[in-house]
């Protein structure tokens, strides 16, 4: 096969991505005959690759689509109805059906049972291989435009000649190069902003705790007039605070937090549901019952490392080898105010690293996300991190690349075939 502009393929895909790739398969098994996937660096499914720390968390371990579309902040009720289509379970039995299984961990996170990414792309490369899907890579698309009797002409870095297609789908993650295309057919685009981000925070007490997490940690961010709050593990890190309860914080909040330039302040609960009228009661308790004994000897709270609880000692301006019985009331406060609503500055965002998630992309509203074909351009598709949806993090984001790349091959085979 060598396309050229004068004899157009049915489906060309730009981006070799979850997306792209699952979508080129499914209208290629569905019967569309001509598919070709473009990717503009040297190796697809870079993301799968990378992703789990190299294990790929295909998905997650969350059957009801209702529940599954509250992981998403941008994008929670307009995924609902995808999600009823094409969600956790059938991804699971999808890969099942291609010789993948998929095992879950006690955290609903799920990982292939070679825990390897690599058995994640060898998996949708087989598959494609076997529905006659083509892929080129070092193909970047560079411009896009609708030939006048129909179907697409695309040209670009790496392609001799231009291309031209029945039906073309746009899966180029967050690379600002599909946002571009996006924009020039006619789309809006939500500017992005980085999602799923530790917090750096002015508080040096907390640094020689690093390396410590805990779990049932309240977190209370208060942005102008927007309020968010997570309760969950919670890890401290010599900049801050990170751990699946941040990362949520920080997704939710990911516009409000830029808007701000991340800073902020954070209200931090520690105590693990006790709450300050239980916190009190059981200050009061070891004073009584721990008279004797030093503060850093007898920990009160069996939840809390030792470290921390030394670390919120020299916070309260205690010294830990003072007995409980002459603990001082101002100090006593002083730890009740630590542990129930400990008030830290945002002084930043934490570094993100190769998984990075944006939060923006094609507005949702130019896209029919029963198809994914776009409301602006007849016969265009679009899905994944392109479009203005984004999960928090746990297998959210690369579900809803599986679920909207499905649709939109389904929707592709139904007008091809």
């Amino acid at each position: 096969m060598s396309p050229s502009a004068s004899s157009p393929l049915d489906l060309i895909v730009v981006g070799g991505g979850p997306a792209g790739y699952l979508a080129a398969i499914t209208a290629a098994e569905q019967g569309v005959r001509h598919v070709l996937v473009l990717e503009g660096t040297p190796e697809p499914l870079q993301k799968v690759r990378i992703s789990g720390g190299g294990r790929c968390n295909v998905t997650h371990a969350c059957w009801d689509p209702r529940e599954l579309a509250t992981h998403y902040p941008r994008g929670s009720r307009p995924l609902r109805g995808p999600f009823s289509r094409f969600a956790c379970g059938d991804t699971v039995a999808w890969f099942d059906e291609h010789g993948l299984t998929l095992v879950e961990e006690p955290d609903g996170r799920m990982f292939p049972q070679q825990n390897r990414s690599e058995a994640v792309i060898h998996c949708l490369q087989k598959a494609a291989r076997a529905s006659g899907v083509q892929l080129r890579t070092k193909a970047m698309v560079q411009q896009v435009r609708v030939h006048p009797e129909g179907g697409f002409v695309l040209e670009g870095r790496g392609l001799e000649l231009p291309l031209r297609s029945r039906c073309l789908m746009l899966a180029t993650g967050g690379h600002p190069s599909g946002r571009k295309l996006a924009e020039a057919l006619g789309h809006q685009v939500v500017p992005p902003v980085p999602s799923l981000f530790s917090l750096s925070l002015q508080s040096p007490a907390l640094a020689p705790c690093s390396g410590i997490a805990i779990d049932d940690v309240g977190l209370d961010l208060k942005l102008g007039q927007q309020r968010f709050q997570q309760t969950g593990r919670v890890l401290i890190t010599h900049r801050g605070l990170s751990g699946p309860a941040t990362l949520r914080l920080s997704a939710f909040a990911a516009r409000a937090l830029h808007a701000s330039h991340y800073a902020g302040e954070l209200k931090v609960d520690w105590s693990a549901g006790l709450g300050r009228q239980g916190v009190e009661q059981r200050l009061q308790q070891w004073r009584q019952e721990q008279a004797k004994r030093t503060l850093a000897a007898a920990k009160p709270f069996e939840h809390l490392p030792r470290r921390l609880w030394q670390a919120f000692l020299t916070m309260a301006g205690v010294k830990p080898d003072r007995r409980w019985a002459d603990l001082p009331i101002k100090a006593e406060r002083h730890l009740v105010e630590l542990l129930c609503a400990q008030r830290l500055s945002i002084k930043g965002r934490g570094p993100f690293g190769e998984e990075f998630v944006t939060a923006g992309g094609v507005a949702l509203g130019d896209v029919n996300l029963a198809t994914m074909e776009s409301r602006r351009c007849s016969g265009l598709y679009l899905a994944g991190e392109l479009l203005d949806v984004d999960g928090v993090t746990g297998g959210f984001n690369f579900q809803a690349c599986w679920s909207g790349g499905w649709l939109a091959g389904q929707a592709i085979a139904a007008i091809l075939t």
